[in-house]
């Protein structure tokens, strides 16, 4: 029978994420069948799976730590925020739809059978199930119908260990706070707790760790010294990589135009790891630095994203980048941007409406209400260099530039285009900077070299140090303890 145990945070970003693939590598690595899950997400970092759907990005990272193929039954529940108060809908894999933050609260009661369905099937393909929590959990005012944190602790019977992140400060009153606040069945369900990010000697927050347990009752898993290592690993969210951005010296400059409705961000990642780039993420306010290179990254709001582009006064700076014969890659809602004109007749991302592209392209996008959800292969051109990726996006891109200067061969199906120039790229495959040789071959056309190493093996790598850390400063026998078997509950 497998069992599971659940890890909460007591606030969003303490690194609950992280920790969860680190366990999932140190669990694998000891044998055991392990399954990540997580019941509800908001992220627009999404992945495509094995199963046609999509997923968080922060659970296809745990799954690549357990080296099972990805699920939608991993991430049954995942929010794509669209705006400031709604979001796109995506149950099992598949759009449902656009809600309301306000209407979510009551609509999510319904989808609790669909989560416990989901983990249910993880749990027939494991020896134990690592479930993720989100945001707070002492997030009392969501508590009714929650599905997210001890809502679904308590449906599917299941304990919980909390994380607080030392390094923000407060981290006593964060978790001795949560005891206070959360319902007694529910702090009952709390059986330990982990303390996250320790900069310095940790021998300094020993009395910490005991002033904890004692006024809490739960055991104390252990204290994680800060690891540099995790940066190696996807950014579960949009400020975590701009604030591991900046200039780093000389070599490639790379400026990135941080939007509100950036999505799939993680394309970056690989060209941060690089040693001869310099990444930088431009806040709003700011004006685009010289560089060689601007990158428009996905959107999940193409059309609201180019108009705060717009606002920005960026997209003079990015014509004025062009005039200096500068580069510019667009991938997926950003090679949307580049071109004339962007169509949304359904409506699909508000009003029904057509607005003027960048026009550094000759091509034109139509928003359309079906998603494309598909890994791909392909070559890049005119190098013919093999690459992978996945493609994920609403909208057909067709021109002449299309037509006659594709960026990238799908096997026989063009994707992308290129400008007559040869210096504007866009491609609606994400993913295509991670394969190092077509990292080395986009690099090499800006001057420079590169290591040509596929980024996954920086990943995995970065998944071994962290489990080896977690080993080292967790007592996982004490968590495998907590662990309760999984009743059979398809019923509930």
């Amino acid at each position: 029978m497998a069992r599971a145990l659940m890890f909460q945070g007591t606030g969003s970003s303490v690194g609950k994420s992280v920790l969860v693939a680190g366990l999932c590598r140190a669990l694998t690595r000891r044998g055991l069948r392990v399954r990540p899950f997580k019941p509800q997400n908001m992220s627009n970092n999404a992945a495509v799976t094995a199963d046609g759907g999509e997923i968080g990005r922060a659970q296809a990272l745990q799954a690549r730590a357990c080296g099972v193929p990805l699920s939608v039954h991993m991430n049954p529940v995942l929010l794509k925020p669209q705006g400031m108060t709604g979001s796109q809908l995506v149950v099992r894999g598949q759009m449902r739809g656009q809600v309301r933050a306000r209407d979510f609260q009551s609509f999510k009661r319904g989808l609790m059978p669909e989560v416990l369905g989901s983990f249910h099937t993880l749990a027939e393909q494991a020896d134990i199930v690592l479930v993720e929590g989100a945001g707070s959990a002492s997030e009392v005012n969501l508590r009714a119908d929650d599905i997210a944190n001890m809502g679904f602790a308590q449906a599917a019977d299941i304990d919980v260990v909390l994380i607080g992140d030392i390094d923000r400060g407060g981290v006593i009153a964060s978790l001795v706070g949560t005891k206070v606040v959360v319902a007694p069945d529910d702090a009952r369900r709390i059986r330990g707790f982990i303390v996250n990010r320790m900069r310095g000697d940790p021998a300094l927050f020993a009395a910490g760790m005991g002033t904890i347990a004692r006024m809490t009752g739960w055991q104390a898993v252990g204290l994680v010294p800060f690891l540099d290592n995790v940066r190696a690993l996807p950014a579960e969210d949009a400020a975590d990589l701009a604030a591991a951005s900046g200039p780093r010296g000389a070599g490639v400059r790379i400026a990135v135009p941080c939007l509100p409705m950036i999505a799939n961000f993680d394309d970056l990642d690989p060209l941060a790891a690089e040693d001869g780039v310099s990444l930088t993420m431009v806040p709003r306010g700011q004006v685009l630095p010289a560089c060689d290179l601007v990158i428009l990254p996905g959107a999940k709001a193409t059309i609201a994203d180019l108009a705060m582009l717009r606002a920005e006064g960026w997209d003079i700076d990015i014509h004025a980048h062009v005039r200096r014969c500068g580069h510019v890659l667009g991938i997926c809602g950003g090679y949307q941007m580049l071109g004339h004109s962007i169509a949304d007749p359904e409506g699909i991302e508000g009003p029904p409406a057509t607005v003027a592209g960048l026009g550094l392209l000759d091509v034109a996008t139509v928003l359309e209400g079906h998603k494309r959800l598909e890994d791909v292969t392909g070559a890049l051109l005119p190098e013919g260099v093999p690459l992978h990726g996945y493609e994920m996006h609403i909208g057909r891109t067709e021109g002449p530039d299309h037509a006659t200067r594709p960026f990238i061969d799908l096997g026989g199906r063009p994707d992308g285009a290129v400008s007559p120039s040869g210096r504007i790229w866009g491609t609606y495959v994400h993913g295509l900077l991670a394969d190092g040789q077509a990292r080395a071959a986009l690099l090499a056309r800006l001057g420079a070299g590169s290591h040509a190493r596929d980024h996954d093996a920086t990943v995995d790598a970065a998944l071994d140090a962290l489990a080896d850390h977690l080993e080292a400063h967790l007592d996982i026998d004490a968590l495998l303890a907590m662990a309760r078997p999984v009743h059979n509950g398809l019923g509930q």
